[in-house]
């Protein structure tokens, strides 16, 4: 190998970017290519270093088969942390089966850590999970075993397993300093400092405080009876009942448990699931009909009563209500909640990792700059999507599960 090559790749496989653009950066070959191309990548240049990636996958050509799948790889990473997930999957899942015959194993499991990094942002856990469990992550260098143990702790978290992702994001940690990449470091500290940071409010009989992720975990183990209004979901003791395909009547089951152990009355339910300041018979009519659905559905968890001025939620066994809500109470929340993981998104992979309409994403997207929240770069096709700077906001911790398509 030239060894003015090796010396570029060794500096980038130790975190030195500037010293291997110093050894190729006036090379137009294809390995120079594909090295300036990770190069500008660790350095922050995502356009210019996929592009770099595409002239040097064509260059080596069907010829030499593993290099080309190594540039597709990467070409692969860059898109995911551009949050373009659009990016074929197919075409990595290729790459990763040409390095697996050609021998190189190090690729291959690393092709495989970005397909079920993908898999994770788009909520598609159980994928994610399969693919982990087909390897053996303590005979990999420790930065694979960095990126295995920060996608299990990722799943953990979205499942709202707490202990299990800090057990997960311990492990990161010592194999990050192992390799002792700063990037990776620091990337396993944000991590667990995301897992330590509260993530939810709860509302308890008109308290309110903050939750950890580690404290919602532990409210599934109690007898109260969550409305969840993170996922659109009540929930006690193993038992849930989804009500994502229903916001009416999970406005409905909202209110109620946020007046718990009081009742609402009629004209406020109204007023504020149905959004009428004047009531008549006809809504009095619907609410009553719409009750009657909230009843069939919480049977098992708790029954809806009526009452001379209105409506009381009562739990079975007595138990207490709460409300588990978003740190910023949005209608909008699921979109911000990708949004801070600090990355710019363009509207069409929210529409994806949501699975919702990318004009719903848009319509979402425009409120929240009306509002401040948000704020874009680009225009057209090239718009991508930031958070503004908030502290305290909800992470992805608490996302709906949505499943997504390729």
């Amino acid at each position: 190998m030239d060894p003015l090559i090796s010396t570029a790749a060794r500096a980038l496989s130790s975190g030195a970017p500037l010293d291997a653009l110093n050894l190729v950066a006036l090379r137009d070959d294809a390995p120079a290519l594909a090295l300036r191309g990770i190069a500008l990548a660790q350095l922050g240049d995502l356009a210019r270093a996929r592009a770099l990636m595409h002239r040097a996958a064509r260059a080596f050509g069907p010829r030499r088969p593993a290099a080309r799948a190594r540039c597709i790889v990467a070409e692969a990473e860059i898109a995911l942390v551009s949050r373009d997930v659009k990016w074929p999957g197919r075409m990595l899942d290729a790459a990763r089966a040409t390095l697996q015959a050609q021998g190189d194993r190090v690729n291959a499991e690393h092709a495989r850590y970005i397909s079920a990094r993908r898999l994770l942002l788009l909520g598609r856990l159980d994928e994610a999970q399969r693919l982990l469990d087909e390897t053996l992550p303590g005979s990999l260098p420790a930065a694979l075993n960095t990126a295995h143990e920060l996608i299990v702790a990722g799943i953990a978290m979205r499942r709202g397993c707490a202990n299990a992702a800090g057990a997960a994001l311990g492990r990161a940690q010592i194999a990050a300093r192992r390799a002792a990449i700063p990037a990776l470091i620091s990337e396993a500290q944000d991590a667990a400092d995301t897992l330590n940071a509260p993530v939810a409010r709860l509302l308890l009989q008109g308290r309110e405080r903050t939750l950890r992720l580690a404290e919602v975990e532990a409210l599934h183990g109690s007898k109260m009876l969550v409305v969840d209004a993170c996922r659109n979901v009540l929930w006690r003791s193993g038992i849930a009942v989804p009500l994502v395909t229903r916001p009416v009547l999970f406005s409905l089951a909202r209110v109620l448990g946020e007046a718990w152990p009081a009742d609402v009355p009629r004209d406020a339910l109204i007023e504020r699931v149905f959004r009428m300041k004047i009531a008549d018979e006809t809504h009095r009519a619907r609410l009553r009909v719409e009750i009657g659905r909230l009843r069939v559905l919480l049977e098992p968890l708790a029954d809806v009563r009526a009452t001379p001025e209105g409506f009381l939620l009562v739990p079975r066994d007595a138990g207490e209500v709460a409300v588990l809500a978003r740190l910023e109470d949005t209608p909008h929340g699921a979109v911000l909640a990708l949004l801070a993981d600090g990355e710019s998104w363009p509207s069409s992979a929210l529409a994806l990792a949501l699975g919702t309409s990318q004009r719903s994403v848009q319509r979402a997207l425009d409120s929240l700059a009306a509002s401040g929240l948000v704020q874009f770069r680009g225009g057209g096709r090239a718009r991508r999507w930031m958070a503004s700077p908030l502290r305290g906001f909800t992470t992805s911790l608490l996302l709906p599960l949505v499943p997504a398509v390729d």
